[in-house]
């Protein structure tokens, strides 16, 4: 076995990668004002009903992250794929449980945001948010501990310590936006708050 030839064009991942995820943070131009798109998930759903998120899904075999995201975005929006335009991709997620969130930023284009009649088995309704809003205002943010609890069995005579090792301490901080009656928290949150901070550092170029 060559390692060499193993490890010349390998591409790293993530450790010990589970499910992945795409979405995309829709632009929406409506006058002179630049919004930002959101979901309420269909109430049937099995994960997160009722929660806010972005347009996405699971990427499927074979499938790149983009295409996942562009393919996603348009069948719960119902759109075609020429009112999407992938403007690029920024920084993306990787949660605790080993799956990561790829992000797309993307614009509506072609057809006006209140024609969208998204899809009923999956999206409860949509709405959109000032870009704006999101510059000025401050998420409020808390902190979320987690405590390691090893399963049944687990061998601590094999652990330096043993019971009394001393496990890392898990803190998540957790990001919530209160626009109007909507809560946009968690996960959706918090891509949007690191999208914001992208702007925020390019604002002499935007």
């Amino acid at each position: 076995m060559k390692l060499s030839k193993i490890f010349k064009d390998y591409r790293p991942q993530p450790l010990f990668l589970k499910d992945r995820y795409a979405v995309v943070l829709l632009l929406v131009q409506k006058g002179e004002e630049v919004y930002l798109l959101f979901e309420k998930r269909a109430s049937n759903l099995r994960n997160q009903p009722g929660e806010i998120s972005f347009p996405g899904g699971a990427i499927e075999k074979g499938e790149s992250p983009r295409e996942a995201a562009i393919r996603e975005t348009m069948e719960e929006l119902q759109i075609g794929k020429d009112h999407l335009e992938i403007l690029g991709e920024m920084d993306y997620l990787i949660r605790r449980d080993g799956s990561t969130i790829r992000a797309f930023v993307g614009k509506l284009q072609n057809i006006d945001f209140e024609e969208i009649e998204p899809s009923l088995a999956e999206v409860e309704s949509i709405f959109a948010v000032p870009l704006t809003y999101f510059l000025r205002q401050e998420p409020k943010v808390y902190k979320l501990d987690a405590k390691i609890q090893p399963e049944e069995g687990f061998p601590y005579e094999d652990v330096p310590g043993g019971r009394d090792y001393p496990w890392s301490k898990i803190q998540e901080a957790v990001y919530f936006y209160y626009w109007q009656d909507q809560i946009i928290w968690g996960l959706t949150a918090k891509l949007t708050y690191a999208f914001v901070q992208i702007l925020k550092n390019h604002q002499g170029s935007l």
